[in-house]
């Protein structure tokens, strides 16, 4: 019999479930979409419920129960054999906490076969029934309600500077850190009464383990709690964020991390083996983050970079430098101990290339509203920066229709040209210099792009005897798919071998996932995740070359813009730097939704 291994992906608008063999490729997939499958019973929109007067983003905890059991029926419908699994992993988006009551622990222990995890893990809602959650809501990444707190976490260490030294970012709204001193103000009843706090991964893994389970040594600096250098809590920030009730207190909810990624926190809650077929000796491997995750499904080599094209835009890369920035994120390595994580996320991504899509389209009455034929023949048709010639002026743009972290500005289009030796200037209205909005199809990939490359350049290398750049692009996510996005990618971005698109599965994050239960399965002693990954690597089945990288000239070009495109950025923050107050709420782009890059 083969084993098997099973990734989850919980992402804020869907749980998905992916099976591979031992040899990693792909067997079953299914997925369970919160809104088309959920949204009557529980009211959400985009996978969560709002609260926009106090910038409130959250999501039942009872909608992902109901999915577990969901998503494990459609496994099974579409051929599962849960028989030959023998290992399970998975992702969970990021910060998004649980809060488990006193209670939780018994109830996880007992579980009955016979009944659904909702009917036995949510509490009545009078009270009648006892359940294993303290709070019925789990905070999403999205909800900005704690700008108060933000500031306190920053002043705690001084500045936010010396905060990302010691966490690996600056306070963020959507952090635990941030979102566990604001719960326990707001509901000081519901904190006394909580035993745990999980995040979503944990949370996740807690269901299959049938006990609360740690978390994951990844997933755990995305709370602004973890001293990553130390590889401890950071006693100063837990005192801050528990309050009154103590350092001690908040220590005990949290639990212990364990360091190795790969370990098993035991194996499969009895519920699982007798509802669905699970072996008893299936193991729980420690679930990580959406983003650790997804730089999982992947063998990333020094250098190499994931661009995740959703609608928002996520940029990974895997290194052994620890240089954290305010700008940006420093995680600990989902499975390798000396390795970090290097995250950019922005919220502007793909929604901001289908207002320009669809701009063009209104444009071309020949068009299909929704087509990319005309923006990807508009982008690809432009030279690069727009000039016909080496002495014309480039052209520089930002398209923001939501605020932005990355910078950190409100919602905006700036068009600019810029020469080095004459600096900036504004293009608005001139149709000669940009006409609008043809030129904004090449202007706005290449404002993504110049953006990844300009926060990322000091951790690239050279390769062989070209410029510092990646060995490697990897395309995921749902804009991959687009040839012009790929082809400007290499262009900006380079990438010595090429520009690569993911081809094993719809879904990284939960391919991540799966990969992570094989290794922590049937690793060797000492074995690395990334030699694991490799020696089952099958190049010419999982990935797929979609693009050039590197070509002389071009890259040396954008090069020369990248002065140009910061002084850009710098004019966005003078004109509309973060706001604060009734700008959080705009924030969350709660009229069109936001979704977690995969």
């Amino acid at each position: 019999m083969a084993d098997q291994f099973l990734g989850f992906d919980l992402s804020t608008q869907q749980l998905k479930g992916i099976i591979v063999g031992s040899d990693l490729k792909l067997l079953v997939e299914a997925k369970v979409d919160f809104d088309a499958d959920f949204g009557a019973k529980y009211g959400i929109h985009k996978g969560v419920l709002t609260n926009p007067d106090e910038g409130e983003v959250f999501a039942p905890v009872a909608l992902f129960l109901e999915a577990i059991d969901l998503v494990l029926q459609r496994l099974k419908e579409q051929g599962a054999d849960f028989s030959k699994v023998q290992g399970i992993s998975g992702a969970g988006m990021q910060h998004g906490t649980v809060f488990w009551s006193h209670d939780a622990e018994h109830l996880l222990k007992n579980l009955d076969a016979g009944k659904t995890l909702l009917e036995q893990l949510e509490g009545g809602a009078k009270g009648e029934r006892k359940g294993a959650f303290s709070h019925p809501f789990s905070p999403n990444w999205q909800d900005a309600s704690t700008q108060k707190q933000v500031e306190a976490f920053d002043a705690t260490l001084g500045d936010a500077h010396n905060l990302a030294q010691a966490t690996g970012s600056k306070a963020h709204h959507r952090f635990s850190g941030p979102q566990i001193l604001r719960f326990h103000t707001k509901y000081p009843s519901a904190y006394a009464a909580t035993s745990r706090i999980t995040l979503v991964s944990s949370f996740l893994a807690s269901i299959f383990l049938g006990r609360i389970a740690p978390m994951d040594i990844s997933d755990v600096t995305g709370a602004n709690l973890w001293d990553i250098k130390n590889g401890r809590w950071h006693e100063d920030l837990l005192a801050l964020a528990g309050g009154p009730n103590g350092i001690d207190d908040l220590r005990s909810k949290l639990g212990s991390v364990p360091e190795d990624g790969g370990a098993s926190f035991g194996t499969i809650s009895s519920y699982f083996t007798q509802r669905y077929g699970f072996p008893s000796s299936t193991q729980i491997v420690a679930f990580t983050g959406d983003n650790p995750s997804t730089i999982l499904a992947l063998p990333l080599r020094s250098s190499d970079a994931i661009v995740s094209l959703g609608t928002s835009t996520t940029f990974l890369m895997s290194t052994n430098a620890y240089k954290p920035d305010p700008a940006y994120h420093f995680m600990n390595h989902p499975t390798t101990a000396g390795l970090y994580m290097f995250m950019l996320c922005y919220k502007n991504g793909g929604l901001a290339r289908e207002h320009i899509r669809d701009a063009i389209n209104s444009s071309s009455p020949s068009s299909e509203d929704k087509s990319w034929d005309a923006f990807n023949a508009a982008a690809t048709s432009t030279s690069p920066l727009g000039q016909s010639a080496d002495s014309d002026p480039m052209r520089l743009g930002l398209f923001f229709p939501r605020p932005e972290i990355v910078p950190a500005v409100k919602a905006g289009v700036w068009r600019y040209t810029y020469t080095p030796s004459g600096g900036l200037s504004s293009a608005e209205g001139k149709a000669d210099a940009w006409p609008v909005p043809q030129a904004d199809a090449r202007a706005i990939l290449e404002s993504q792009f110049l953006s990844l490359r300009s926060r990322s350049q000091a951790l690239v290398e050279p390769q062989g005897k070209l410029p510092a750049q990646p060995r490697r692009v990897y395309l995921v996510g749902g804009g991959a798919a687009n040839a012009a996005i790929a082809e400007l990618a290499g262009q900006v971005l380079g990438g010595a071998e090429g520009v690569f698109k993911l081809e094993i599965g719809g879904n990284a994050c939960a391919l991540g996932s799966a990969y992570k239960a094989a290794w922590g399965v049937q690793r060797k002693e000492g074995e690395k995740f990334e030699d694991f990954l490799e020696q089952r690597w099958d190049e010419k089945s999982f990935v797929r070359k979609v693009a050039e990288g590197y070509r002389e000239g071009v890259f040396e070009r954008y090069g020369e813009a990248l002065k140009g495109f910061e002084a850009l950025e710098r004019v966005a923050i003078e004109e509309k730097g973060e706001g604060k107050g009734e700008e959080l709420a705009k924030d969350l782009g709660l009229d069109e939704g936001i979704v977690r890059p995969n």
